[in-house]
């Protein structure tokens, strides 16, 4: 079981681990600050660096599976090809410094924390999403077309106004009182473990509540870190879709 640091705190660039397990699929660490791919949002890259200083180079990160392709508890470190020879050397116990790429980290919570800015603006079900470092997308479900100078205005206006955002959790229970809270048709939050963490944009003392819902991704701590960002396109993707896509003003 790879202890996920990333969702206690987000900021965090850097942690020192050990080896579990070097596999097929990668390395796998008992602790880590590498996000895998998953609700969406692409999975993190970095180095691993061992004791010499000799670095591993993180293409991606993964979810780890079992033999019948179903999920573990573990997180597994990709490396980039072209390493073998590096990779042959290591062991289950090995300690490494597990860096992410901050750069590109941070550029995905700055993207991802906008999506749920813009979850509030439109305020339809999503039925598809991707959190890059590039740019996001969201797939509304909905048939009324959208504009994007007022899409990006009202994001804007969040943005400026400064809103902090909370990480939480509720119970199984509580989500199935709540259903609306999830806002997404493809991707359930997971259960298992009692709690569902929850991302919360505003709502502290008489402040209004921007969004609230289950997600498990890297976010901001306040929407004033997300800078200038701008609805870049708006697509027709079915006679019920409709895709919004995000990116940083150039």
């Amino acid at each position: 079981m790879t202890d996920d640091l990333f969702r206690q705190d987000a900021y965090l660039r850097e942690c020192s681990a050990h080896i579990t397990a070097v596999t097929e699929a990668g390395i796998v660490l008992d602790r880590t600050v590498f996000y895998p791919l998953g609700g969406g949002q692409a999975g993190d890259s970095g180095v691993l660096v061992l004791a010499d200083g000799t670095e591993i180079a993180i293409a991606d990160t993964r979810k780890g599976k079992d033999a019948e392709g179903n999920a573990t508890n573990n997180i597994v470190h990709v490396p980039a090809p072209g390493q073998e020879a590096l990779l042959a050397t290591l062991a289950p116990g090995t300690t490494v410094t597990a860096r992410i790429d901050w750069e590109r980290r941070h550029r995905m919570m700055r993207l991802h924390t906008t999506s749920h800015l813009l979850c509030r603006v439109v305020p339809q079900l999503v039925n598809g999403c991707s959190i890059t470092p590039d740019y996001a997308r969201l797939d509304f479900a909905m048939t009324d077309p959208l504009d994007k100078e007022q899409l990006t205005a009202a994001i804007a206006a969040m943005v400026a106004a400064a809103h902090p955002l909370t990480v939480a959790s509720i119970s199984d229970e509580e989500l199935d009182a709540n259903p609306a809270l999830v806002k997404s048709m493809s991707v359930q939050p997971p259960r298992g473990t009692g709690r569902i963490r929850t991302i919360r944009i505003g709502g502290d003392g008489d402040a209004p509540l921007i969004d609230l819902q289950p997600c498990g991704g890297t976010h901001v701590a306040n929407t004033a870190e997300i800078g200038a960002i701008v609805v870049t396109k708006i697509e027709k993707k079915s006679a019920t879709t409709r895709r919004v896509v995000l990116g940083f003003v150039p």
